[in-house]
């Protein structure tokens, strides 16, 4: 069964993350995953490993495109 961050692998998006009490919103790129966690970029070539229990939801970026125009 295909893992359901498979399909944002390479594009701009929002990740939801909560621990404990705090709730942000992450902007970056999925750039892959590993059983428990997912690799993020924010920035220029700043990866970070972000644990999927951690994640509440992914969504695309929107102003992605408008920042790169």
């Amino acid at each position: 069964m295909p893992s359901p961050y498979t399909s944002w692998v390479g594009q701009a998006v929002v990740l939801q993350v909560a621990t404990g009490d705090l709730r942000v919103p992450l902007r970056g790129v999925i750039v892959g995953e590993s059983e428990g966690a997912v690799r993020f970029r924010i920035g220029d070539g700043w990866d970070i490993d972000i644990y999927k229990p951690m994640i509440l939801a992914v969504e695309q970026d929107n102003w992605a495109s408008i920042i790169m125009n």
